[in-house]
């Protein structure tokens, strides 16, 4: 009896999930930093077929829900406003259950305009998560500039420095040059950018990804905010629902 419990203990030990990073775990909050800023309604001259805020809506969509279920989960959004000032930074909430229809809607419901406060927008997400003392998730979903005169790496510095466990990843969402050349109006160098905010990445232990297409985008969104149950589950457009 006591050899087949080993052996039934055993085997259950392979089964169970090794034990997830804390940045992978679903139990730290995790603020969402949006970019709402006038360029995310470009399009045309700079290769956008239609403008960004359209297919983030979609991605937020089809990636919110599922994340929601198994993560506490606040908004900063940052950009729009009364007047187009470096002051707009607008939390929308903190970190909450169940968060997915309150993100949808402030997503669904955005006119982007404004200057890029990016940094500073940050830095607030980060206030809201008492991340000196407490561990936590940041995602910052950006074009790829910041107008407002922040430094994104002396922030990121400091973060690492002052952090109890902060995580920062960076999607950069169809970034582009702020030059464009109609002589080459093709040119990959132009096409593909790398945000102003990557070394917040880059300092705390998070991800960078680039962004180019809407299955891009919730990957990235559903990969940098879940956990490993759902961040391994791939999105199927053409398969019917069940």
């Amino acid at each position: 009896m006591r050899l087949t419990l080993r052996i039934l203990s055993a085997c259950a030990a392979t089964l169970l999930p090794a034990t997830l990073p804390a940045s992978q775990s679903c139990t730290e909050d995790a603020m969402i930093v949006f970019d709402g800023s006038g360029s995310m309604s470009e399009m045309g001259f700079n290769l956008l077929d239609e403008p960004r805020i359209f297919e983030a809506r979609r991605a937020i969509h089809d990636s919110i829900p599922q994340i929601a279920a198994v993560r506490r989960l606040g908004l900063v959004i940052y950009g729009p406003g009364q007047t187009a000032t470096c002051g707009n930074i607008d939390l929308r909430f903190g970190p909450r259950a169940e968060a997915a229809r309150p993100i949808i809607d402030a997503v669904d419901g955005l006119q982007p305009a404004g200057e890029t406060p990016l940094t500073d927008a940050v830095a607030q997400a980060a206030e809201v998560l008492d991340y000196r003392a407490r561990p936590g998730v940041i995602v910052l979903l950006t074009d790829g500039k910041e107008t407002c005169d922040g430094q994104p790496c002396v922030l990121a510095a400091t973060l690492a420095a002052d952090a109890h466990d902060l995580t920062v990843h960076v999607i950069g969402f169809k970034v582009r040059d702020d030059h464009f050349g109609w002589d080459n109006p093709q040119d990959d160098d132009y096409e593909r950018r790398i945000a102003v905010a990557r070394c917040l990445a880059d300092r705390t232990g998070g991800t960078y990804a680039s962004a180019e297409t809407l299955d891009e985008l919730t990957e990235a969104l559903t990969r940098t905010l879940g956990c490993q149950l759902i961040g391994l589950r791939t999105i199927d457009r053409n398969r019917p629902p069940t």
